[in-house]
């Protein structure tokens, strides 16, 4: 039972690979990131350059979405994400070539360049499949009434392997450089296709295998918007990520308006990641799965708040608070929403699901830094933040008096449920 065992899902062997897995690839795809925008700047001197990795990688990642949802749902698991595994790696071995002055020596910084960018793209195309697959497959490992539990591991997970690669990438980039850092990336990929192998094939529960595409992403669009449940989990997520993207303009707040310079720039960037992993660790003993639908719309409620609070603090230990409370309601958000998807989606659609929560969620980030931006730009840089915030309060506010099957939503009755069937 996970009300007693925070670690159930730890001590299915699988599952402890999986988390490896995972750990090792998002760990080697965000230092790679860091490293690219390291290179590419330092080859142009442009910040627009910069803003040309999001575009490059958003544009096949968000138009491919729903196509690489019915492939996940056609194919075996874990086979498929061994070729995504294998394509990562020619990747991160061909962005360590182009970074290797040896081998590249003689060409125009504009080919490195362009080079560069094509591989992002490949990258962002290679995303839109990563996320489908992993999310159906560990729906195959663990039972479900442990996906609460695993929903919890994995996130942590995949938060701290988020902190620790970019970090990583910067102190590897002073000590022996891009090209080499990059080797390290193409070592990890390597280590996750390797270990993938000790995960077992799973069953193909998708009876309707060889169905059109065309009628196939439609069932599951539909599916999406028919479930009001992760309708209102994906809306919320979405327009909290889109609205309350005070990160995004942290450089500016670290510089210019709190004048802490670049050491408080990295205590303020590390807050959010700092309160999430704590929330997920304790959401492991504390199962939150009893009322969720109310302890989904109270977090991102808190989150919002932070971000006002955020943005109009001048204190730095004030707005330190802030963004670590934003960090903790995001996890447990995020566990709660992964919770949901997992317990509300059919076996047989939990790739064309995972691929709509990938094009609005996902693409939100890259767009929400954009309107943290143009917000900026327009309105200033503080009243951009209180204005994202109020909108994820009046967008929580509306989600609760309008979709009541997300407001009433009890998790622990579809556990029960999944326990007795077991």
């Amino acid at each position: 039972m996970e009300k007693k065992d925070p670690i159930a899902s730890l001590r299915i062997k699988e599952f402890n690979i999986f988390l490896l897995v995972r750990f090792a690839l998002v760990f080697a795809w965000s230092m790679q990131f860091i490293l690219v925008e390291w290179q590419v700047y330092s080859l142009t001197k442009d910040p627009w350059s910069l803003g040309l990795i999001g575009a490059f990688e958003f544009v096949p990642a968000f138009s491919m979405a729903l196509f690489a949802g019915h492939i996940v749902d056609q194919k075996e698991k874990r086979n498929l994400l061994a070729w995504c595994i294998a394509f990562f790696s020619l990747i991160s071995f061909g962005l360590f070539f182009l970074t290797n002055s040896d081998y590249v020596e003689g060409w125009n910084s504009k080919n490195v360049l362009y080079s560069i960018y094509a591989l992002v793209f490949f990258g962002g195309f290679l995303r839109s499949f990563f996320g489908p697959t992993i999310f159906s497959l560990v729906a195959l490992i663990v039972p479900k009434r442990l996906y609460p539990n695993a929903a919890t591991w994995s996130s942590t997970t995949w938060q701290v392997a988020g902190v620790l690669g970019p970090a990583f990438a910067g102190y590897s980039i002073s000590l022996i450089g891009v090209s080499k850092s990059l080797s390290i990336v193409f070592g990890l990929v390597l280590f996750s296709l390797f270990m993938v192998f000790f995960i077992k094939k799973k069953p193909i529960l998708n009876h309707k295998k060889g169905e059109s595409i065309k009628k196939s992403l439609k069932e599951g669009v539909s599916f999406v918007f028919k479930t009001k449940a992760i309708l209102g989990a994906i809306t919320l997520d979405m327009i909290s990520v889109l609205f309350g993207g005070a990160v995004a303009l942290l450089p500016i707040f670290a510089q210019d308006i709190l004048e802490v310079g670049a050491t408080g720039f990295g205590a303020l960037r590390a807050a959010p990641a700092v309160g999430a992993f704590l929330t997920m660790l304790v959401t492991a003993f504390i199962p939150i799965s009893k009322n969720a639908g109310m302890k989904l719309l109270t977090a991102i409620f808190g989150f919002g708040v932070c971000v006002i609070i955020f943005g109009a603090s001048k204190i730095f230990l004030v707005s330190l608070m802030a963004l670590f409370f934003y960090g903790v309601t995001d996890g447990v958000s995020m566990v709660i929403r992964q919770t949901i998807l997992q317990l509300k989606t059919p076996d047989h659609m939990r790739g064309r699901v995972a691929s709509v929560n990938s094009m609005f969620v996902g693409s939100s980030n890259e767009l929400g830094a954009l309107e943290s931006g143009l917000t900026a730009k327009l309105m200033g840089t503080v009243t951009a933040v209180i204005f994202g915030g109020t909108m994820t309060l009046i967008t929580v506010v509306a989600t609760g008096v309008f979709n009541p099957t997300l407001r009433k939503l009890d998790l622990s009755k579809d556990l029960e449920e999944h326990e007795k069937s077991e």
